[in-house]
């Protein structure tokens, strides 16, 4: 019987095709840092996508952030004697947090940190480690982090009172500087300290 060398020839590619596919892949494997690499750049476009398709549209995580970092700032400013500007009758959504007498801080998207929560847990994820600790580490993080945005937001509206001519300058190197080097010293705990797995006996 002759073979149907129309139906062979496609299948014999398709099959050369998966061993090379999975070749490929047991060589990145093998290899850590681009393993690790890849794995960190698949999280950031599933992020990306995920953002700018579904979350960033739909507002409510933007929203309730924001909402939060207003609430915590304009508590510590009220225990630290500061009165607040009145807030208008539909203060919902308002996003800006104040100084009486100023005109006070508007808190945008970008400035939420929800970005920095996402490079956070995809380096968290993307490192090797152990996933119970993953599990309280990166909550962790984020907490730390966000608390850490609280206290930016808390600086920069005593800033517009008593220096606003520093404002842009702190907004935009300062507190930036802090922030990314805070989340680098977590990325390094992480990989350094807790990613490590102990060995028995110690």
């Amino acid at each position: 019987m002759l073979l149907d060398c129309d139906f062979l020839f496609p299948s014999l590619i398709k099959v050369e095709y998966f061993c090379i596919q999975v070749y490929m892949y047991s060589k990145i494997k093998q290899n850590k840092v681009l393993f690790f690499l890849l794995k960190a750049l698949m999280l950031y476009v599933l992020w990306y996508m995920l953002y700018e398709l579904w979350i960033g549209p739909e507002g409510y995580l933007d929203a309730w952030v924001i909402n939060n970092l207003v609430d915590l700032s304009s508590f510590i400013l009220k225990v630290f004697g500061y009165r607040l500007m009145p807030e208008p009758l539909l203060a919902e959504n308002i996003r800006t947090v104040g100084i009486d007498g100023t005109h006070g801080l508007w808190i945008g998207d970008p400035c939420n940190g929800i970005s920095l929560f996402a490079l956070f847990i995809g380096f968290v994820l993307a490192y090797p480690g152990s996933a119970q600790k993953k599990v309280w580490f990166i909550p962790l993080g984020i907490l730390t982090i966000h608390l850490l945005n609280v206290i930016r937001i808390v600086l920069l509206t005593i800033i517009v009172k008593k220096a606003p001519e520093y404002l842009a300058f702190n907004h935009t190197y300062t507190f930036t500087f802090i922030v990314y080097s805070y989340v680098f010293i977590l990325w390094m705990i992480w990989a350094n300290k807790l990613s490590i797995p102990r060995e028995s006996g110690k």
